[in-house]
């Protein structure tokens, strides 16, 4: 082999090789830097056959009413979005704000518009914040399962740009 091939093909494993680092590195800040907090969640669905065993998560912010939206017009699917959270009762944030800028500071989550609210009431969006499910081993995915039945906590990191990653989640504390 000629040394320039050898030199090309080194240099092009290395660029996949730094790709892939970069995006283990981008999808592991917010649990690096991030502040946690916590969220309400409804779990949805405990397994999949393909993707393992997980619980589906949902919650009260990913459903975002298009009033919050101070820009006044219909969001694409896809659009990026901006959620401004507050402390509520029991330290679970809640929702305080929406729209399509960043927000100078505070709490908040970059999430994006995943259609509308069950597809039926147009004036309110769908949004995901790529915390919507959590993998775990069977036996834990299979707890979950009945210990979520009436909701729970998800313990979440948040980077300063909004960027959330799921760190754990619990069952809610039976009244």
């Amino acid at each position: 082999m000629k040394p320039t091939l050898k030199l090309g093909l080194a240099a092009a494993i290395a660029f996949q090789f730094l790709i892939l680092v970069g995006m283990y590195v981008s999808a592991q800040v917010p649990l690096w830097t991030g502040e946690e907090i916590r969220l309400k969640t409804i779990p949805v669905d405990p397994r999949s056959l393909f993707r393992g065993n997980y619980a589906r998560l949902e919650y009260e912010i990913s459903q975002v009413s298009a009033n919050l939206f101070k820009e006044g017009r219909k969001l694409r699917e896809g659009e990026v979005v901006y959620i401004a959270l507050r402390p509520g009762r029991n330290g679970l944030y809640e929702l305080a704000d929406a729209g399509l800028q960043k927000p100078e500071g505070g709490i908040f989550l970059r999430g994006r518009v995943s259609g509308t609210w069950f597809g039926g009431d147009s004036d309110k969006y769908r949004v995901q914040y790529g915390i919507e499910a959590f993998f775990a081993p069977k036996e834990k995915a299979l707890g979950l399962e009945s210990d979520l039945r009436n909701g729970g906590v998800a313990e979440v990191m948040v980077s300063g740009g909004g960027r959330a990653r799921l760190k754990d989640v619990i069952a809610a504390e039976e009244d």
